[in-house]
Parts: structure tokens; sequence; C-alpha cells
């Protein structure tokens, strides 16, 4: 299992629409990104340094490259706009436990 983290960072003037988050971009996430299995979100307490973490987890790698190498992967990548102006982090991980 491996898994795509995403972090949104709070920084000075930055928003986050966790209820667009939850509910519309996770679908086009679903959509978009072929071998996506689950989605996993962590919504940041005040005080935290991200407005929310998301893991995406993939059965493999190679599933990671095929959904990231899709043409429709840019839709998630291009709506985020939609509902933050932060900039995000990701990083990929090989779950362990």
């Amino acid at each position: 299992m491996h898994k795509v983290t995403v972090l949104y960072p709070v920084g000075d003037g930055t928003t986050f629409d966790m209820e667009y988050y939850r509910t519309k971009h996770k679908e086009i996430c679903f959509q978009s990104l072929d071998g996506l299995e689950r989605i996993e979100i962590d919504e940041g307490i005040e005080g935290q340094p991200y407005h929310a973490i998301a893991h995406l987890y993939f059965p493999s790698m190679e599933a990671i490259q095929a959904s990231m190498g899709n043409p429709k992967a840019g839709d998630a990548a291009a709506d985020v706009a939609n509902f933050t102006n932060t900039t995000p982090t990701m990083q990929i991980s090989s779950v362990v436990t």
C-alpha cells in the first residue's frame, strides 16, 4: 500500500473551505485519479500548521504513477483554487503498518 499525503499549510490570509473539500473535491479525486482506493482527511485545529492533511491511498507505487500520469488527474489539481488559496505540499509514502 502506498499513499499520497497532501498538506495545506496555514499562513497569513490563507483560507480553506472544509465543507467543499469533504464533499466536492473528494469526489473529484475519486473520479479523476484511477486506482485511488480511499481518502482520509485530517482537519487541523486552531494553532496547528495545517488547515488540512489528506491521505490518498493506492495499492502500489505503479498505481500512483499511472494515476498521476492520466490526463484526468489535472481535474483534481485545477479544483484546488475552489477551496483554498494556500499552496499544498505533497509527499508519497510506503505504508509500513
